[in-house]
């Protein structure tokens, strides 16, 4: 287990709800249901909550064992592919989290016939649904965390980090916890991985989607919201499930625009993805929903191809050192409206060829709740390489 915040919290959360991630399985859910454990936001603590079976909690807690053996529950990955982390969360259980924890994991070629539906708490698995659960036979899946002392949910205490070497797909979990006890949130930090041998010639894939593998590899500021957010599912909620930065304190004090009507400013933030597979970019999406007040003023792409050993090298040094063959214009600088969908097409872009890489920039600064990258897969024709292998 880690000191401080690993490398791999800049990777997407595979199993969050957001994304599809879902319990399966718990073998007790007394004081809190399992299914809070996937949940995006932050766990919450109300003093004055409680239920008819105890105390409120924003997580999942077991009963007090009386019995023989200790708590699992079976999750489903909504997002199914190679895992570099966890944290395992146990924010605001203090005198009742789960002494330990280990965490196992499979890849499963058909989706367990398993549901857990309505509020679970107060409830146990019953007999049949324990006779389901050994059909996977889940304590002989691999362990990717060994039995290991969590921390009580205190601010300085509640991340238990965990880092993972494991390069194969990874489908589903079992989260163990010895014997019994509160965990709030388990957070599985990962890349996705899917199947591109379904996509046919010259169809159109979101190549930067969190689904189809895509990946934040380095950002210059995320003080209210990461930008990993902006390749998610759908539409963004609220402003929270968006990248947002700091105001920038080197704006002029006296503001001012070009003949274009876009900020003089000296200076910007900036985002770059890993695409889930080199591609030849054909339409951009930038989406400012949600963002009325603190839209920024523009935005600009660029591109590049790197190899893994290059992806890595560019990391170690925060981006600081370019890509040897430098970054290429795929987007000259736009204006961009607050709460507003914004569609570029073959028109408005450079022609760049396969790329591996995407970095945009935002000028001065502010949130984009959306980024949308369509494209066809490179192949040899098209300059494509093989994907780079993470190495964050």
């Amino acid at each position: 287990m880690t000191s401080g915040p690993p490398d791999f919290l800049q990777f997407n959360n595979l199993a969050c709800e957001s994304v599809g991630g879902k319990v399966l399985f718990a073998t007790d859910e007394w004081f809190a249901p399992a299914g809070n454990l996937l949940k995006r936001e932050p766990p919450e603590f109300l003093a004055s909550a409680f239920t008819e079976f105890g105390k409120w909690m924003d997580g999942w807690e077991t009963r007090r064992k009386r019995i023989p053996g200790h708590d699992w529950c079976i999750i489903q990955l909504g997002v199914p592919g190679t895992i570099h982390g966890f944290d395992v969360d146990t924010s605001f259980f203090t005198g009742n989290y789960a002494p330990a924890a280990s965490i196992q994991a499979a890849c499963l070629d058909e989706t367990p016939a398993l549901a857990l539906e309505g509020d679970r708490t107060g409830m146990a698995a019953s007999e049949e649904q324990f006779e389901d659960v050994s059909k996977l036979e889940s304590e002989r899946w691999e362990f990717l965390v060994p039995i290991n002392e969590l921390k009580p949910g205190h601010a300085s205490s509640c991340h238990n980090y965990f880092p993972v070497t494991l390069s194969r797909r990874v489908t589903h979990l079992r989260l163990n916890m010895y014997p019994d006890g509160g965990i709030a949130r388990l957070r599985v930090y990962g890349v996705g991985q899917r199947d591109w041998s379904s996509i046919r010639l010259r169809e159109l894939v979101d190549l930067v989607a969190l689904t189809n593998g895509g990946v934040c590899v380095g950002y210059s500021n995320a003080h209210f919201g990461h930008p990993r957010n902006m390749i998610g599912l759908g539409r963004a909620a609220n402003m929270g499930d968006g990248w947002e930065t700091a105001r920038r304190l080197d704006r002029p004090w006296v503001l001012e625009t070009d003949s274009q009507g876009i900020l003089q400013v000296p200076g910007f933030e900036w985002a770059v993805f890993r695409l889930g597979h080199p591609g030849v970019i054909s339409q951009i999406e930038i989406d400012t929903n949600h963002f009325k007040g603190n839209f920024p003023d523009s935005c600009k792409v660029e591109v590049c191809s790197l190899t893994a050993e290059e992806e890595e090298q560019c990391c170690m040094s925060r981006w600081s050192s370019g890509p040897a063959g430098g970054w290429r214009i795929l987007l000259p600088p736009q204006k961009l409206k607050p709460h507003n969908r914004h569609f570029y097409s073959t028109d408005a872009l450079w022609n760049c060829g396969a790329v591996s890489h995407v970095r945009l920039f935002i000028a001065p600064d502010g949130g984009v709740s959306r980024l949308r990258l369509w494209g066809q897969l490179a192949t040899a024709s098209s300059g494509g390489h093989l994907k780079p292998a993470s190495k964050l």
